[in-house]
Order: C-alpha cells, then sequence, then structure tokens
C-alpha cells in the first residue's frame, strides 16, 4: 500500500485571544500583526532561522486575530470558526478570567470538542503549577506556557510554532485517515480475499473428498464387479490392476497378469484390434473373443474397451463378458432344434413308409400263400418281401430317432440286461477287442424298455468296435449318478435327480469337435459307403429322449470315445407291466356275424385290409375318412361291431374322434386303432382306456387277424367316453 505525498494545505493563521482584559488583546493585534516593518524583519530572521525559510519581505496579514472576553464566548467561537470551516489554529488563554470559567476550565471545555485547538496558557501569576495544569487538562503536547509579561518575539515564535504544528496535525490526521481508509479498504479486500480463499479450500477439500469417494466406490465396484475387467497398459504387455474376476477367467496369478506374463488371447489379431480401435480414439463394444488359460481351457468371450487416463497418463478399460455357458447353450439349442425337426421330417417319412409298406408285405404275405405260386414268381415275391422288412428296420429306426416308436417301459434291472447282451456281443465284436464290464452292485431299476436298452448297448457297442480296426479295448461301465443344479448348467438336456448312467468306452481313434457335433444325425456316417446306415447313434439318441434320458459324448483324436447314456429310475411303487397275451389264431373261429368297419384314408391300404379279413371270414364295411364312416354307421351301426381305424386322416375328424362319437352312440363298440406313430402320442390316457387297442404298422395280415380275434374275444370294459386329444 503506498501513500500519496505529503503535501501542506494552506497556512491558517487564525488566532483566538480569550482574556478578560482588552489591553492585552491590543498586545497580540500588535505582536501578531505588526505594522513596524523593522520588527517584521526581525521576525522574518528568527523564523527563518528556526525553520529554515526563506522569507519573501513581507508579513503583512500574518495572523487573523480574534478576541474573546471569557472561556464561554471562546468556546462558541471555536464553534462558530470550525462550522464555517475555517477553525482556529492556536488560541492564547488567560488563567484568571472571573466571573465564569477560569483558563483552565476553558481549555478542558475547548478540547472535548476541539482537540486539534494548540493552546498557550497565558498568566502573570503562578496559580497553577505545571503538574496542576497537566493534571487538570491532561499531559498534553497542545499546550504552552507564556509568562506576563511577554517577549513580543517569542509569543511571534510561539504563534508561528503552534500553527505549524497544527497544519502538520491536520496534515497527518489527514495522511491517517486515508491511512485508515486505505487500511480498511485493504481489510475489506484481504477479508474477501480470504473468504474467497477459503471458499476455494473449501471446494478443493470437497472436490478432493468426491474424489476419493469417487476412487473408492470405482474400486469397490472394480474390484467386487462379477464382469471380469482390468486396467491395461496401451501397449498390451502387463496391467495396472485387475479385477479377482478378470483374474479368476484367465486362471493365472494375479501377479502374472498384472506383470503381462500370460497371454490370454488365443488369437492375437484380438490385442491387435483392440489397440488399433482405441489408438484411433473409437470405442469397442461386443468383440467376440477367445481367451485360454494357462490350463489350456478355452473362454468365449465378448470384449469391450475403451481409453482411460489415470494421473495423465493413458491406460486402456478392459471388459470381458463370459459367454461360454451363452455359446454352449445356443450350440445345444441349435442342435435341439435341428434333431427335433430331422425328427419330425423322420417320423413323418416313416409314417408314409409304413403306410407303404403295410400294403407291400400284407398283399406279398398273400400271394405267398398261394400254392399253385410260380416259382420264380414266389422267389421275387421272397425278395420284395425281403426287402420289405430291411425298410421296416429302417422305419423303426426312424421312429425310434424321432422319438415315435412303440415302446413298452418297466422296471429294468439295467446290470442284468448289459450282461445278457455282453454274451451276445462278444460273438460280434470279434477276438481282438477285449471287452470288460464295471458293473456298479445293488443299482436300483431303471424305468425303461428292455429291447430298447438292448438296441442303445448293441448300437453303441458295434460303433465303438468299428472305430477300432485294428483291435483294442472296450469298457461298459453302470454307475449311480445325482444331477444337480450345477451338473444341469453345464448340460441343458440333463434332468435333475438320481439317474443310472450307461458308459460305453473305447480306445479307438476318437473323433474332433465338427464329428462329434454330428455323429447322432440320421444317415450321418464316416464309414466307407455300404458299410454303414448312419442311424445306429441317431437311434440312440431318439431312444434315450423317449425314455426321458440323454446322452454325452467326450471323445478327442486319438483319445478314443466315451459315450454316456442316462436313465431314469423306476417310479416308486411301480408294478412291472405284463405284455398282454397273444391268443393263437386257430383258437378263435371267427364268423361272417361279426361285421368290422375299415376307416383308411390310403386307397391300397383299406383295400389290403378289407381283404385279409374277408379272407379269414369277417364281413368289412369301409370308409375313407371319418365323414364317410359316420354315413356308414347311420346306416349299418346294429350290425358292427369293431371298429379298426387310422389315426391320423385328412378332413375334419381324426380316427380318435370318430371313435368317441361311435362309443358315444353305442358303448359296447370295439376299437383297434392303428397307425405309424407310437401310441405314446395320443396322450397318457390312451393306455388307461380298456374299449381298444393299438396296432402298429407295417403290419401282416396273419398278425391283423390275430389282433382282430383276440380283441373280440376280450371282455368288454364299463361303458366309458374315449377320452379324445
Amino acid at each position: 500500500m503506498n501513500l500519496a505525498p505529503l503535501t501542506l494545505p494552506p497556512s491558517n493563521h487564525r488566532i483566538l485571544i480569550i482574556d478578560d482584559n482588552p489591553s492585552i488583546h491590543e498586545d497580540f493585534r500588535k505582536i501578531l500583526g505588526p505594522a513596524d516593518v523593522s520588527l517584521s524583519k526581525e521576525l522574518d530572521v528568527a523564523e527563518a532561522s528556526l525553520f529554515g525559510d526563506e522569507t519573501d519581505g513581507e508579513r503583512p496579514g500574518n495572523f487573523q486575530i480574534d478576541s474573546a472576553f471569557q472561556g464561554q464566548d471562546g468556546l462558541e467561537k471555536v464553534r462558530v470558526a470550525f462550522s464555517e470551516g475555517k477553525p482556529y489554529a492556536v488560541a492564547f488563554v488567560d488563567v484568571r478570567m472571573p466571573p465564569g470559567w477560569d483558563g483552565i476550565e476553558t481549555i478542558s471545555r475547548i478540547w472535548k470538542e476541539f482537540p486539534d485547538l494548540q493552546i498557550v496558557i497565558c498568566t502573570a501569576y503562578s496559580d497553577y503549577s505545571w503538574d496542576e495544569i497537566a493534571k487538570s487538562v491532561g499531559n498534553s503536547d497542545q499546550i504552552l506556557v507564556l509568562k506576563k509579561p511577554f517577549d513580543n518575539v517569542e509569543v511571534l515564535q510561539i504563534a508561528h510554532a503552534l500553527s505549524k504544528k497544527w497544519q502538520l496535525t491536520q496534515i497527518a490526521r489527514k495522511q491517517m485517515e486515508e491511512l485508515e481508509a486505505l487500511v480498511s479498504q485493504r481489510t475489506v479486500e484481504l477479508r474477501a480475499a480470504n473468504a474467497q480463499l477459503k471458499g476455494e479450500v473449501a471446494e478443493r477439500a470437497a472436490a478432493e473428498e468426491a474424489l476419493r469417494r469417487s476412487e473408492e466406490r470405482f474400486s469397490k465396484a472394480f474390484h467386487g464387479s462379477p464382469v471380469p475387467m482390468a486396467i491395461q497398459q496401451p501397449n498390451g504387455h502387463g496391467c495396472l490392476d485387475a479385477n479377482a474376476s478378470f483374474v479368476e477367467l484367465l486362471g493365472a496369478s494375479r501377479e502374472a497378469v498384472l506383470a503381462g506374463k500370460t497371454s490370454f488371447w488365443l488369437n492375437e489379431l484380438t490385442s491387435v484390434t483392440i489397440r488399433e480401435e482405441l489408438a484411433a480414439r473409437h470405442v469397442v463394444r461386443n468383440l467376440a473373443a477367445t481367451v485360454v488359460t494357462p490350463s489350456d481351457e478355452k473362454r468365449e468371450v465378448l470384449v469391450a474397451a475403451e481409453n482411460l487416463e489415470l494421473g495423465n497418463s493413458p491406460y486402456h478399460l478392459l471388459i470381458l463378458q463370459d459367454i461360454t455357458d451363452r455359446v454352449r447353450l445356443e450350440n445345444e439349442l441349435r442342435q435341439a432344434q435341428k434333431m427335433e425337426a430331422v425328427g419330425r421330417l423322420a417320423a413323418g417319412v416313416a409314417h408314409d413308409f409304413n403306410n407303404i409298406l403295410t400294403v407291400i408285405l400284407g398283399n406279398t404275405s398273400m400271394q405267398l400263400r398261394n400254392p399253385r405260386l410260380d416259382e420264380k414268381l414266389a422267389a421275387s415275391l421272397n425278395h420284395v418281401q425281403t426287402a420289405a422288412e430291411r425298410a421296416t428296420a429302417l422305419t423303426r429306426q426312424l421312429l425310434a430317432y424321432s422319438r415315435k416308436q412303440m415302446i413298452q417301459r418297466r422296471s429294468v434291472a439295467l446290470n442284468e440286461v448289459v450282461e445278457q447282451t455282453v454274451a451276445m456281443l462278444r460273438r460280434v465284436i470279434g477276438e481282438h477287442i477285449a471287452l470288460d464290464m464295471q458293473l456298479a452292485p445293488d443299482l436300483p431299476p431303471i424305468f425303461a424298455d428292455p429291447s430298447n436298452v438292448d438296441q442303445v448297448i448293441m448300437n453303441l457297442a458295434l460303433n465303438a468296435r468299428d472305430a477300432m480296426p485294428d483291435g483294442g479295448r472296450l469298457t461298459l461301465t453302470t454307475t449311480r449318478v445325482e444331477i444337480d443344479k450345477a451338473y444341469r448348467a453345464r448340460n441343458s438336456e440333463a434332468q435333475l435327480g438320481p439317474h443310472i448312467c450307461l458308459a460305453v468306452k473305447d480306445t479307438g481313434h476318437g473323433m474332433d469337435t465338427a464329428t462329434v457335433a454330428r455323429i447322432f444325425d440320421p444317415f450321418f456316417t464316416t464309414k466307407d459307403p455300404g458299410k454303414g446306415t448312419g442311424m445306429g447313434l441317431a437311434t440312440v439318441y431318439g431312444a434315450l429322449k423317449q425314455h426321458g434320458g440323454w446322452v454325452e459324448v467326450d471323445s478327442a483324436p486319438g483319445r478314443g470315445t466315451t459315450i454316456r447314456t442316462y436313465f431314469p429310475l423306476c417310479p416308486e411303487g411301480h408294478v412291472a407291466t405284463v405284455r398282454k397275451s397273444e391268443i393263437a389264431l386257430a383258437e378263435v373261429a371267427p364268423t361272417d356275424k361279426i361285421t368290422i368297419l375299415v376307416v383308411e384314408d390310403e386307397d391300397m391300404l383299406r383295400e389290403f385290409v378289407s381283404d385279409a379279413l374277408m379272407t379269414v371270414g369277417y364281413r368289412v364295411l369301409s370308409a375313407a375318412n371319418g365323414k364317410d364312416a359316420l354315413g356308414v354307421w347311420a346306416k349299418h351301426k346294429e350290425k358292427i361291431d369293431l371298429l379298426l381305424t387310422d389315426v391320423v386322416m385328412p378332413e375334419s375328424i381324426s380316427g380318435r374322434q370318430l371313435a368317441h362319437m361311435l362309443i358315444m352312440d353305442k358303448p359296447e363298440l370295439k376299437v383297434i386303432f392303428t397307425s405309424g406313430y407310437s401310441s405314446e402320442l395320443f396322450g397318457a390316457e390312451f393306455e388307461s382306456e380298456k374299449n381298444h387297442i393299438f396296432l402298429a404298422k407295417p403290419y401282416l395280415p396273419d398278425r391283423l387277424a390275430q389282433t382282430v380275434a383276440s380283441h373280440l374275444q376280450s371282455r368288454p370294459a364299463p361303458a366309458v367316453a374315449l377320452a379324445v386329444s
């Protein structure tokens, strides 16, 4: 802070004389306003010696003299002069001024209001000592004592000195006021600056606290997140930090990950792509990649990455989303959808084939009964029959794959079935293959069709045999397993609860991933042309699915193959079903009094069935669909004893709906359903209905006649409405 240069205001030569003696006033006027030139010069010389100022040779009107004869009058004049802006610089005050105030009281009263006024006490007596004066008015440097009679030069010197002093006091006061104003202004500025600084400090402290909390939250979120994340060096070598999920995903130690001692990308182009995208200031999102752990485990991930700056240093924030399970489930879903679609196609083909094969086998069988048949024609018909039987076996495999074959599940001891099948397998697989069994004791029974279990074991064993042309070892193992949620999470086809696992292991050449993905496809085979149909494992897959189980494959080139099949346990309290006894044809005497209504949409098949039944003596009425059958029923319902109908028919009335309507009209009516599909397709309640049986296509004339005769001889059940699905 700088102060302005000290400048003296115009001189104040106003002097007040307070004395009760008029002559004293005249004396002061003569001294302080001299008219004598010689005296003026003498005073100038004295003044120059005192103050060092050069005189200008003129002193007229140096002091302006005012008079007051009493203390009260003097105080009033001081007030008026101050109010007019022309204050007195010096006052000469007599000590004795009777009546009224004396000089000491006058001085005290004046100084209460105007403390800057310079006072000269004039006295001819020693009324007061200096100590008494100082005690009364205060020990002030603004008071002088002038003894009467006084010397003129001394009076002038005192007047000049005190007027100069008053002037300096005013300048000092003004300077102090200016200084105080500057100090006050600077104080205000400093206080404002201090308040601003405090605010900035508080803001910075709040910002630092917010940053600390933000960093703490980020650190907690970063390290506690289940999503794998890492802060990687821009060159891809090493990490500043990595959370536990990232370290766990890579299967490496934290130190190795941070030091960059582990390369986790299966394809190094992934790392290059990320660095290039981030160098171009792009954000990486949903980049599909594969990471590989030190144990050679591969995990599918989606990569997100972006640039990150910490402490003015660039880094890459790397976020990985483990989608291994999702990819596996998607692949399994696609595989299941493909298998389902192929299964529906196979079932449709098998259904149509069964209709055709029923006609071929039926007519061929009827012709071969002719004793007068030409030998060459008989040979040709035998070839046709053999080919049709092979086609029948193929359609059964298609139905097994599509889970639409006829099965009769019951309580089965799996170990016994394995032992019985192995006895036959030893003759089939050859002596160059060693066959072992590792069967867990005391296994609970499974709920399955024994013939289907035989078929599964046989197909798996033959497939394993073909994988070991130069010999090897075939091992069959049975164990009880408990499937939990963790296991099911790894295999969506698995079912919760206890199961029996039948594993077939070979030491053959093994299969790669692409081959494993297709081994259950129908007609897919790795064998040479003519060496296999490609339906063996497809049949296994369908049979397990139809039984509520599933299949797992573990194989790799050069390591052999293990195929595990899982069967559900037999329900508690389940009683094994007994197959319906077949009545020999000779025991039944068909008569022409029995009328059968045949409903079949295939013309050739309807004609064959009608001929076969009429050949053994039945009367036959036929219809091409449900609507026609209702017309026939309306005319002949009293004569009709049995309905033989296909389940799946065109138009709006199915075989089951037709049977339902006819039984409502005639409760004692017997019904035989026939179809190329499994009876299980018709609903769980189908097996509980006693007024009907099911005849699967294809069938021979003898089988048809035997089924009809057996059902006609069965006892009628109480009238129950046939459920319609």
